[in-house]
């Protein structure tokens, strides 16, 4: 897989995507740290299904970390999701996790299917942390992640078999990503998606949906647009799965926890009042 992306001026292509990299490259937010140190895997998305509420009780002072454990069993939990609905990846397919983070999607999706698997993020450094993760596990052969934007990767056109983002979408323009996407899968390759989007019945971002972009330094998109999008761009949705009330306890559990940020309870407002959705969307290259 060729790639020429070198100096940051060229991945870099905005001010407002100048101040996402410095964001996430100055993030150390214990809610993605503490949960990954769990067992190593990284992730920076939340979670699907229900909790043991068995965690909230027993003893006060392993109270938090078992909270900590419980997150990171659900936050793993909707990595598999996503996983799940890639199709058939053989050990020889190339697959990408465009806004790669820590690297924890990447490291389950080659432990299940074997294959070679690019991240690409436009922090230098979750770049840097998760390549050392793959040197760590022994596989950076087949895991490498990169300094790209996913709006322009330089990757081969047609190189992949499946592509997904995973809560990244909200962070680009939506024509201008799954363009990128359409000319990096081959015909009949899948793309998979999941992330919060915004009710467009309720006729715009509602208050709880605003304070999300403000807090993450996104733009949340209405959910009208990622199908508008894919049509555009000869992606065509075999499954859409509303994943909404099994991220609510999630955040439940999260608020009580030691590593709330503050943004829970605009999650759980939003996703209650129905102006947040939460949504898997696959789709298959035409």
């Amino acid at each position: 897989m060729t790639s020429t992306m070198p100096q940051a001026d060229h991945v870099l292509r905005t001010d407002y995507q100048r101040s996402v990299a410095e964001y996430w490259n100055a993030e150390k937010d214990p809610v993605n740290i503490r949960l990954g140190e769990v067992d190593g895997y990284y992730h920076h998305h939340y979670g699907l299904g229900d909790y043991d509420p068995s965690v909230l009780e027993g003893p006060e002072e392993t109270r938090n970390q078992r909270i900590i454990e419980e997150l990171h069993r659900l936050e793993t939990a909707q990595a598999d999701v996503l996983l799940d609905h890639l199709g058939n990846i053989r050990p020889e397919d190339r697959i990408m996790d465009t806004g790669s983070g820590r690297g924890g999607t990447s490291f389950m999706a080659h432990q299940r299917f074997g294959c070679h698997v690019d991240g690409v993020s436009i922090s230098q450094q979750q770049v840097d942390f998760a390549n050392g993760q793959a040197e760590e596990r022994g596989v950076s052969d087949k895991v490498a992640f990169h300094f790209r934007n996913m709006l322009d990767t330089g990757f081969d056109t047609g190189s992949l078999r499946a592509s997904w983002n995973n809560e990244s979408t909200m962070y680009v323009d939506l024509f201008e990503l799954f363009s990128e996407h359409a000319r990096l899968l081959r015909h009949g390759g899948r793309y998979v998606t999941i992330t919060g989007c915004y009710n467009d019945v309720t006729g715009g971002r509602s208050k709880a949906v605003s304070r999300i972009d403000e807090h993450y330094t996104c733009n949340i998109h209405p959910r009208s647009a990622y199908f508008k999008a894919m049509a555009a761009n000869g992606l065509v949705p075999i499954n859409v799965v509303d994943l909404t009330d099994q991220t609510i306890p999630y955040w439940e559990l999260r608020a009580q926890s030691s590593v709330a940020t503050g943004i829970e309870d605009p999650f759980l407002t939003a996703y209650k009042e129905g102006s947040f959705h939460y949504l898997l969307i696959a789709a298959d290259r035409i």
